[in-house]
């Protein structure tokens, strides 16, 4: 019987009546005020409207709504810190214990579709080492494997591409076994040389507010760049990286800083050390963060992007 597979981000969730029978939710956090929602408007209606179709909900980014679901055995609910990646938390009893399903809904990043592929092989690596990979590319810490990087570089390069997405997931649960699906994977590798080149570009515009922060405004700018590759940037200068894009403001440290942006800022929930807000909420973050007023940055309202 085959799976559906239904590609998720925890502010975009599909609504419980468009998924078919039982439903395994993997990788996918509970949402938190960071975005505009709530975990009250956007993952708790989901919960209820799935009910005892829900035979899963496997993830590991905090939230201090977990507590919750203490007891619920549906529930696999870690911190990022004591798991750095999804996939490891999906093992053969896991899969076993939730029972047949018939969709899977994943974060459809390259953490999301190795959980999916995981769970489509009833638990098992779908190469040696995935795991690993699926941790280096989440933490951000160490490199992944040649296999995984030519992944991670096609998700990157298309992350709003759900066709890829399920390309990708088939290739990963076919233990890789079609070499001809490699083909489009690597084609989309490719054009993230471009991105990363505009990345670059736009690393130019890091400044130091202090010894510990560093900043960039990307809202006006030619073409997507690459986020996390910026951020990344701005911390080989500064602990602390803040990039303004539009209407978002993001901060990030690296994995492993000991750093906290949830509570710092008074979230429920998350990834502690990369928190994205609303742009009205950046002098909030600066005040946090300690840097003194008179470096905080002079931005205007216009939310000009491509």
């Amino acid at each position: 019987m085959s799976i559906e597979l239904v590609f998720a981000t925890p502010r975009k969730l599909p609504k419980a009546r468009d998924l078919k029978g039982r439903v395994a939710v993997l990788d996918l956090a509970f949402a938190s005020e960071a975005g505009g929602g709530s975990f009250e408007t956007s993952t708790l209606p989901l919960i209820e409207q799935l009910g005892p179709r829900l035979a899963a909900w496997v993830d590991h980014h905090d939230s201090l709504h977990h507590a919750r679901f203490l007891g619920d055995p549906r529930f696999t609910l870690t911190t990022k810190a004591e798991h750095g990646a999804c996939p490891e938390l999906i093992t053969p009893e896991l899969v076993e214990r939730a029972g047949t399903v018939q969709t899977i809904v994943c974060h459809s990043d390259f953490d999301g579709l190795m959980s999916a592929a995981k769970w489509l092989r009833l638990g098992l690596e779908p190469y040696p080492g995935a795991d690993d990979d699926a941790r280096a590319v989440d933490t951000c810490l160490g490199e992944p494997s040649l296999i995984g990087r030519r992944i991670e570089r096609a998700v990157r390069a298309r992350p709003r591409d759900t066709g890829l997405a399920g390309l990708v997931v088939r290739h990963l649960a076919g233990g890789l076994a079609d070499t001809a699906l490699w083909l489009d994977i690597d084609a989309a590798g490719r054009e993230l040389e471009a991105v990363e080149k505009r990345t670059q570009e736009l690393a130019k515009r890091l400044v130091a507010l202090d010894a510990r922060v560093i900043f960039a405004d990307c809202t006006e700018r030619s073409g997507s760049y690459d986020k996390t590759m910026l951020l990344l940037l701005g911390q080989k200068q500064r602990p602390i990286a803040v990039v303004l894009d539009g209407d978002s403001v993001t901060v990030a440290a690296a994995f492993d800083s000991g750093l906290n942006f949830l509570s710092l800022l008074g979230l429920s929930g998350g990834m502690p050390t990369r928190v994205s807000i609303p742009k009205k909420r950046m002098n909030d973050l600066f005040s946090a963060l300690e840097v003194a007023q008179s470096a905080w940055p002079r931005v205007d309202d216009r939310q000009q992007r491509d």
